[in-house]
């Protein structure tokens, strides 16, 4: 399986967003371990126009890479206890990125139970802190290239623009009418169900 090229992620940030569904993330942190996940949910955050997003007003040290180059990898401690992944998507001075925010289970189960300390495969990346967990990432990689380190993104399977929703973010108080969530209908291991009521959700299908 090949690995996702740069030109990938210089496209549109809320291309990029509902385009890494069904793409392999892959960490091998050691010699001997390797973890595998599909990306089943996802949020664009972008620096003009979104109060949600951590680059809105300025860039301050803590969100500096969010301005770096397409396919930087940007990892944020929250809540005293969570790293959250995200992947830079806007060229070089521009503030963008998409949060991952649920994957399944691929390869290395054992030892994320292990590091989630649970036997429940459903809740071993079925949340943005729980994946990243599961997959011993860190800080550590915040600001490498997704290109260059051992954390990297290969391709999987292409998910029909059918089998997509899209609705407001998850978790957040500002900026909450942009439909900026993306995930796979039906997985059992995305986060949370839809914001909206069945009978308000809307599917946007965006074309690359």
């Amino acid at each position: 399986m090949g690995r996702v090229i740069r030109d990938f992620f210089t496209q549109p940030t809320l291309v990029v967003a509902e385009s890494l569904l069904g793409k392999i993330l892959v960490h091998k942190p050691r010699k001997g371990f390797c973890y595998k996940g599909m990306i089943v949910e996802t949020e664009a955050y972008l620096g003009n126009g979104d109060d949600a997003c951590h680059a809105s007003r300025k860039m301050t040290p803590r969100n500096s890479v969010m301005f770096r180059n397409p396919g930087t990898i940007y990892v944020y401690f929250t809540y005293g206890a969570h790293n959250l992944l995200n992947i830079v998507t806007e060229p070089e001075g521009t503030a963008g990125a998409v949060l991952i925010r649920a994957m399944e289970p691929v390869e290395g189960i054992e030892l994320m139970k292990k590091n989630r300390k649970t036997d429940k495969v459903i809740n071993l990346m079925n949340g943005p802190g729980k994946l990243t967990q599961a997959m011993e990432i860190s800080l550590q990689q915040n600001g490498s290239s997704l290109h260059d380190t051992t954390l990297y993104l290969e391709e999987g399977t292409t998910i029909a623009g059918s089998r997509i929703e899209t609705t407001p973010r998850v978790g957040i108080s500002k900026s909450t009418d942009l439909l900026w969530r993306k995930y796979i209908s039906g997985n059992p291991y995305v986060s949370k169900a839809s914001p909206l009521p069945p009978t308000k959700k809307k599917r946007i299908v965006l074309e690359s």
